[in-house]
This record gives C-alpha cells, structure tokens and sequence, in this order.
C-alpha cells in the first residue's frame, strides 16, 4: 500500500488554533487535506498491539486488524470502519481509535467519526489532536450545540494566541452547513471577548455569511470602536456598505483615511473602487499620494501612468512610463511602450515613436502598435509600398492578428484614395474564406463608395445572416438605400432594427434622421439628429442637421450648426457640399 497523506479530520481545526500538541502528539499532527478531490485510502498504521488493554486478546486484535486493512485495500470501506471501529470500543486504546476515527472520516461515515473521536477525547481528555477531530467533525455535521463548548475550550486554552485565534474562526467554520446557526453559536461563544476588536470582527464576518447585514455592520463598527486606527476593520465596513452603494463605501474610507493618512492599504482599495466606478481624478489623487510614500513601488507606478493618461496630464504619464519599460512586469512593458508610443507621436516625433512602437513584443496592442508603425512609414515617406510591406510581414510574424492587417492594409488604399485596389484585396481574401462578417463589412463599404449597389446589397445581407445582432450591418445597409432615395419602407426597417439593438448609437440615429427626411418627415428627422449630434457631434451628422433646419426654415440654427461643425471638423467634404448647396 502507499503512503498517503491522513485524511484528518482535525486539519481545519488545527489551521485555526495553535494550541500546541503534547509530547505525544508531535509526531501525529495532521496533514492539510485537499478539499479539491476525494482523500485517497489512508495508508495503514497498525497499533502497537502488544499495549492494547487486556479487554481482546492480542490475537483478536490481530485478526481485526488485517480484516480492517484487507477490506479498506479491497473498497470495503464498510468493513473496515466496522473492525476498527469494534476494536476501538472494546480495547479502548487511543491509537485504534484514532485510526478508527481515520477512516470512519475517510469513509465519509462521520457519525462514526464523531462516536470515535467522542471517544478519543473521553480517554485522552487533553489531547487536542482528539479535540480538533471532534471540532471538525462537529462542524461537517452541523451540530452548533455540542461544538460550542469545544470552540470555548480552544479558544481559553491559548490565550496568548487569542487575536490571531479570533480571526480564524470564520475560516474554520467554512463548512458549517447553517450560517445562522454558526453566527448564533458564535454571539455565545464570543460574549466574554466583548472588549476585543477580533471578536466583534469574527461575529461580523459570521453574520454576513448568514446574510444579516445590519448585524455585520453593527458588529463591525463595535470593533472600529476598539481599535479606530484598524484598517481591516475599515476595510470590512466598506465591503458591507459597497453592496448597497459604492459612494458610501468611498464615504467610509475616505473618513478613515482623514484619521489615519498613512494606512496605505485602505487608501490603495480606496483609489482602485475609484478607478472601476470612472472616478479617475479622484483616483489619481490617491495614487499620487501613494506613489510619493514610495517612489518605485511597480504596484503604483503603472496605475498613476494609466490614470495621468485619462486626464490628458502628459507631463505626469510620460517619465513614470518610461520607468515601467525599463524595469516593470513583462505584462505591463509592451502597453507602456504603446502609450509612449502614442504620446511620441501626438507630438510629431514619428521615427521615436515607431521606436518605442516596435518594442510591443506581444500582448493586446501587439496588432495596434504594428498598425500605427504601417501608419507612419507612410507619413514618414516611406511609401505606400513599404507600409503595406510592414503590415503583411507582421502578418507572417503573428498569424492571429492576420484579419486586423488585411483590414488595415485595406484601409491604407482607401485613405490613398485607392479604393477600387481596396476592394479587390477584400474580395481576394474572401474568395478564400467568403463567410468572414469583418472582410464582407468593409468590402460593402469600399463597393459603396464605388458605387457598386450589387456588391453592397450581397454583402451587407449575408453579414445579416451571419451576424444578426450586428447593428451596422443593418444600419449600413438602411442608410444607404436612403441616401439614393430608394427602397425608402425597407431602409426604414433596417435601420429601425439596427436601433433595436443600438439605441443610443449616434450614427445609426442619424440614419434613422436621414431616411425620415426622405421620406418627408422633417419633424420626426429632426428629432432624430438633435438627439444623434447631442451625443456626438460629427461633421456628417452637423451637415444632415442643418439641411433639415433649413427645410424648417430655421436657416440662422443651420447656418450656426454648420460653422460649429466646421470648426471642429475643418475641411469636410461632405459638410462642405451641404453647405454650398444651400449657401453657394
């Protein structure tokens, strides 16, 4: 038989009090059991019979024994519990029992296990391996009365381990089936340790596992009380008022950070809420005050960088990044080397800028870094030959991203003013896989511009049929049989269920604008495009605007709407013909 490790019941016990074993039980102390998968068969530890009381034979002893042990090799598990479990009764000898006890737990028979370790502890009264085992058998029974009393007793027994003791006990009763109970038995429990902040912590973290929230908070302000300058007490407390509303559970540490400025733990959960509720300013302020404690802590200068980025504050992002490239996280170091990156060439510095692009080894902005490098080989005069070059050799180094720089390859020759060479790319990759929504998409939008109505219609329809849950799909195609003035009922359809499933989409309200007005509702489009330029007021979107205001006869609103976009937006094409038809 192999060794294996003891299924001990006593190990979730042990975890929680330190109590340490007597001389004997040194050597016995039981092993961490996984809760993952079953306890293979406990390996045999046969008792030293020759020490067993005279009430069996030695004999006797023997033949139960190996019974025990052949049956528990056989998957007798029954069998086994039953010899050992006669042979500890009758003998009464604690290293039968404690065997009995094994694999009784094993066997999963644990009224067995808790007779055994009742037993156990009868015999060996201050024994606390035997305690432990009938804790925790206790507790996988959910017998909160007949566990109080052995909880009290661990609990006195180690005093000089009270605090750390306290703070495991909710660890321990993981398993206790009956949360309220386990929280009603801990309010006995706890009631002489009322002037310890451990103690009314423990019954808070019991009372939100039984689902009593005012409990928990009532219990956790009491310890707050005990110990004001504990930040896992603060901690708590915001956890709780979180549920109900982040601003409070902000509120809570907030205050607490005004008593204790230095508590660096609640201020780093405090500035990490701020940031997943979009608080980015109010984050930044915490970070930073982070950051100033400890200048080169990679947990904080990431962060910093990130949310300096989000209020546009350069000057503070550009260095701290610069310190992740050169010694954070493999996992941060590519999307630092993006942003520097992006900051190089926001000011112009194209050939730094590819530098630190080239640096994205891997990672999600592996495809976006070599798409921006494609961009500015062209910008830089390398030519529209060699960054089409760098997009289909970066498709070669990293096949899953091969799509995203067909697509940007493609959109290279559009911006070139190529777009008959851009269709033609598309549809050569689709001849290959002729079902790829993203190619028929813009392969649609390249022949609409062409004007090939045949190839928009085949396409848009079968990304459809692809993907009937994509709104532009159904918007692109509503909105152009709009813009021709034909099949207007259906176009009117298409973009209606396209604002099904996008409601708040700009573009797609400005389609629904634009069909209305061509189908004669001038109030209906108007209220459509207010609402679309109201949510993003884009050039296209300004010249559909004012060309329904100016049909309204509300030419000074139109005249205004036009001069607004175009200083957003100078040079238009679109908005610019709108505006000459109506103001030559």
């Amino acid at each position: 038989m192999k060794p294996i490790q003891r299924a001990a019941l006593a190990a979730a016990v042990s975890l929680a009090f330190s109590v340490p074993a007597t001389a004997a039980e040194t050597t016995a102390k039981p092993a961490r059991a996984s809760s993952k998968a079953a306890a293979p068969a406990p390996a045999a530890k046969v008792p030293p019979l020759a020490t067993v009381p005279g009430r069996v034979n030695a004999g006797q002893a023997v033949f139960q024994v190996l019974l025990g042990e052949i049956a528990l090799q056989r998957g007798n598990t029954d069998l086994a519990v039953g010899a050992y479990s006669d042979l500890a009764v009758r003998t009464r000898d604690p290293k039968v029992i404690e065997r009995a006890t094994e694999l009784a737990s094993y066997a999963r028979r644990f009224d067995v296990a808790q007779d055994m370790s009742r037993l156990w502890l009868e015999i060996e009264p201050e024994s606390m391996v035997a305690r432990q085992t009938l804790v925790a058998v206790l507790i996988l029974r959910g017998q909160a009365d007949e566990l109080r009393p052995h909880i009290a007793y661990l609990l006195e027994k180690d005093k000089d381990n009270l605090a750390d003791n306290l703070m495991r006990l909710n660890r321990m009763l993981a398993r206790f089936p009956d949360k309220v109970a386990a929280f009603g038995m801990l309010q006995q429990v706890l009631q002489p340790y009322s002037g310890i902040a451990e103690a009314h912590y423990a019954l808070a973290t019991a009372a939100m596992h039984a689902g009593d929230s005012a409990a928990a908070k009532a219990e956790i302000r009491k310890a707050q009380a005990l110990r004001p300058d504990w930040d896992q007490a603060a901690l708590f407390e915001a956890q709780l008022a979180a549920r109900e509303s982040p601003a409070a559970a902000f509120e809570i540490l907030e205050r607490f950070l005004q008593a204790n400025p230095d508590a660096r733990d609640v201020r780093l959960q405090l500035a990490r809420g701020l940031v997943a509720e979009k608080r980015y300013k109010d984050a930044h302020r915490h970070f930073s005050r982070l950051l100033a404690d400890t200048p080169d802590s990679p947990e904080l200068i990431y962060p910093v960088a990130v949310l300096a980025l989000q209020q546009n504050d350069v000057a503070t992002a550009e260095p701290l990044l610069k310190k992740v490239l050169a010694r954070g996280e493999a996992s941060e170091k590519g999307v630092a080397a993006f942003y520097l990156g992006q900051i190089a060439e926001d000011r112009g510095a194209h050939a730094e800028a590819i530098g630190y692009y080239r640096e994205v080894a891997s990672g999600e902005q592996y495809v976006s870094a070599n798409v921006r490098i494609s961009s500015l080989l062209l910008k830089s005069g390398g030519g529209l030959s060699m960054a089409r070059g760098h997009l289909q050799e970066s498709a070669t180094r990293y096949p899953p991203g091969k799509l995203q720089f067909l697509l940007a390859e493609a959109q290279l020759l559009r911006d070139a003013n190529r777009d008959a060479e851009a269709l033609a790319l598309l549809e050569q990759a689709l001849a290959g896989q002729p079902d790829q929504p993203e190619i028929l998409y813009d392969a649609a939008l390249l022949a609409e511009r062409l004007g090939r109505m045949d190839v928009v219609e085949r396409n848009l329809r079968r990304v459809i049929e692809l993907r009937p849950d994509n709104a532009h799909a159904f918007n692109a195609l509503g909105y152009s049989y709009a813009d021709r003035g034909i099949k207007l009922d259906e176009a009117r359809d298409l973009i209606a269920k396209a604002l099904q499933l996008a409601p708040d989409d700009p573009f797609i309200l400005d389609s629904m604008g634009w069909v209305l007005y061509k189908r004669g509702d001038l109030p209906g489009a108007l209220d459509h495009l207010q609402r679309a330029y109201g949510i993003r007021p884009d050039a296209e979107i300004a010249a559909h605007l004012g060309e329904v205001l100016w049909l309204l006869d509300r030419r000074d609103e139109a005249q205004r709407t036009w001069a607004e976009a175009d200083k957003r937006h100078p040079g238009n094409e679109v908005l610019n013909a709108t505006r000459k038809k109506f103001v030559p």
